[in-house]
């Protein structure tokens, strides 16, 4: 009969985060596939935990998610655990969970704290709707391409960074995105913890002359709904012509079809001027 895989959540922080039954979990399977064994090693000491590790990442994926899934057809039972928070979000473990399903394996799973839920909490921008987008890829083609396809994102936008990537990544942000609201969430359960509720340029602005240190969750704003124009400009033109001969002056005219049109005063006063002329 075959084993199961366990995604056992694991602290981004904060060592009291790590639930009873995580710690249950970890004790009663056969092994433990981690993203960094000498990282796991750490935490399984120090609930007093004994259990044999594989080391399970980015790089060695696709061969070593063929040989856990053979134990676990086995009849083995393993926990799927990463440095930190849950295993399969922005991780090489949902791999992993695809190749179990794949093979009818039984995937559960212990939640745990994460990293991206933390900090959407914490940003003071709306949750109700959000996207996370994870790291922005290396390569300047995928970037530019990730960043293009988000620019008129309406939904509250989640990103992860790490420290030494941090100012060109808000950088490329403001470039695509404009000046926006957002919230920055550094080393979340930590001694260190530290929420900042700014802007885009204001963050660049402070991390370029504070060192970014530890890792980094950016909330974002999303954009905002684009104003369509309540009628034409010649529409906006006639309602001005018509406050005028009910006596408004043409400034006090064009203000009021400017609101009402979307259009800028300018815009609506230079265009009546224009049509006195051609009359």
């Amino acid at each position: 009969m075959a084993g199961t895989l366990t995604l056992v959540g694991t602290p981004i922080g904060n060592l009291g985060d790590f639930s009873p039954r995580a710690v249950e979990a970890l004790t009663q399977c056969d092994f433990i596939a981690a993203e960094d064994t000498r990282v796991t090693l750490k935490l399984l000491n120090h609930f007093g935990i004994q259990k044999p590790m594989v080391s399970y990442f980015e790089h060695n994926r696709r061969e070593r998610g063929e040989l856990i899934c053979a134990r676990i057809l086995d009849g083995e039972h393993c926990c799927l655990v990463t440095d930190a928070g849950m295993p399969a979000i922005s991780d090489p473990g949902e791999d992993l969970v695809a190749l179990c399903g794949q093979k009818g394996i039984v995937v559960t799973a212990v939640p745990g704290p994460t990293a991206m839920a933390t900090a959407l909490a914490l940003s003071g921008l709306p949750t109700g709707r959000f996207t996370f987008e994870g790291f922005l890829s290396m390569s300047r083609k995928s970037r530019r391409e990730h960043l293009l396809s988000i620019q008129k994102e309406p939904r509250t936008m989640v990103f992860y960074e790490a420290p030494h990537k941090l100012i060109s990544t808000l950088q490329d942000l403001l470039d695509a995105l404009g000046d926006r609201r957002m919230s920055i969430a550094r080393e979340i359960t930590k001694l260190h913890e530290q929420i900042l509720h700014t802007t885009l340029s204001d963050a660049l602005s402070y991390f370029r002359e504070n060192t970014p240190r530890g890792e980094f969750v950016l909330v974002i704003e999303g954009a905002k709904p684009e104003q369509e124009e309540s009628m034409t400009l010649e529409q906006a033109v006639e309602l001005a012509r018509q406050l005028m001969e009910e006596g408004a002056s043409l400034a006090s005219a064009a203000k009021q079809a400017a609101a009402e049109s979307g259009y800028k005063k300018s815009a609506v006063y230079k265009a009546v001027l224009d049509e006195k002329v051609q009359e």
